[in-house]
């Protein structure tokens, strides 16, 4: 068994496809499906079962899966020590990231890392809070980067940054004309709210809450998966939302939506790693150039780990 085959039939469970994971590994699919076939033969087990034209883990491929992940894990982090005695010159840093942190306050720190150490590679993948923990939990990702805070004892969490939010409304919405925020009646309007789960619903049920109002006494109009499809349904004029400033910015500067003057809570941006993992140079260089172009007092690793919130 060796560390490319393992490769391969990861890319290949994950897509539940073997010619898109061919083309993602850069392989033809005869090579991919061969790699898949000999472990399936050397051990006498059948890992897939073929559906039409897609195909589906098997019960011991399922649980294979878990295993060839972990063994990938460790040899990733094998090569990062070593990538390490290059000092910066070369190596790899995989991060992972929530969507407004991943789509607007990420991208300038990762070019600025770039244009310093060029010789290394970054990496970003971008999912929903529990899905980048998840991967800074089995060592996908080395740092993780996320709206919301999380429990996990494996887990370092530390906040990172603020992020201011916003109340906003369409152009000539009526919220627009009130003098005082506290004239605002918040269960006047319909709302556009982002899926369960995400980190800029949870800032609106946190606002909703200071007021004593639940969740269920206002009026949703529609939930919409991404910070850009909620900007173009208030724009629309679907109904207002909560977001954050970075997200919103260029469409208030545009006029296309209106700021609403109301107090909405600031939340944090939270950077995860894990606990028990090999901090490499990459890792640490990375952590310090945000927090030294950030305001405040700064922080890093101590003892190997990030220091504590």
């Amino acid at each position: 068994m060796t560390l490319e085959q393992l490769r391969i039939f990861v890319a290949v469970a994950e897509r539940e496809h073997v010619t898109q994971a061919a083309r993602d590994l850069n392989l033809t699919q005869s090579a991919t499906s061969a790699a898949v076939a000999a472990l399936e033969a050397r051990y006498a087990t059948k890992l897939f079962d073929r559906v039409g034209r897609r195909i589906a883990l098997t019960d011991a491929g399922r649980l294979f899966l878990i295993e060839a992940k972990a063994v990938l894990a460790r040899a990733s982090a094998a090569e990062l020590v070593l990538a390490d005695l290059a000092g910066l010159k070369r190596g790899s840093l995989h991060l992972a990231a929530s969507q407004t942190v991943g789509n607007y306050w990420l991208p300038r720190h990762i070019q600025a890392f770039r244009s310093a150490y060029p010789g290394l590679s970054i990496g970003l993948t971008m999912g929903n809070t529990e899905t980048v923990a998840a991967m800074v939990r089995d060592g996908t990702a080395n740092l993780g980067f996320v709206e919301g805070e999380i429990d996990d004892p494996t887990l370092s969490v530390r906040a990172i940054a603020e992020d201011e939010m916003v109340l906003i409304a369409p152009i000539g919405h009526d919220w627009g004309k009130a003098a005082r925020s506290e004239r605002i009646a918040l269960r006047s309007s319909p709302w556009v709210l982002r899926e369960f789960g995400s980190g800029t619903r949870s800032i609106l049920a946190a606002m909703l809450k200071e007021q004593a109002i639940p969740m269920s006494d206002i009026e949703i109009a529609v939930v919409l998966p991404t910070n850009e499809s909620v900007l173009g349904a208030v724009e629309a004029g679907a109904g207002v939302t909560v977001i954050s400033k970075l997200v919103a910015e260029s469409a208030l500067l545009a006029g296309r939506l209106q700021a609403i003057d109301y107090p909405v809570p600031r939340r944090r941006f939270f950077l995860l790693r894990h606990k028990e993992h090999y901090v490499t140079a990459a890792e640490r260089e990375f952590v310090r150039q945000i927090d030294v172009s950030r305001p405040g007092p700064k922080k890093g690793y101590a003892s190997g780990e990030l220091a504590a919130t």
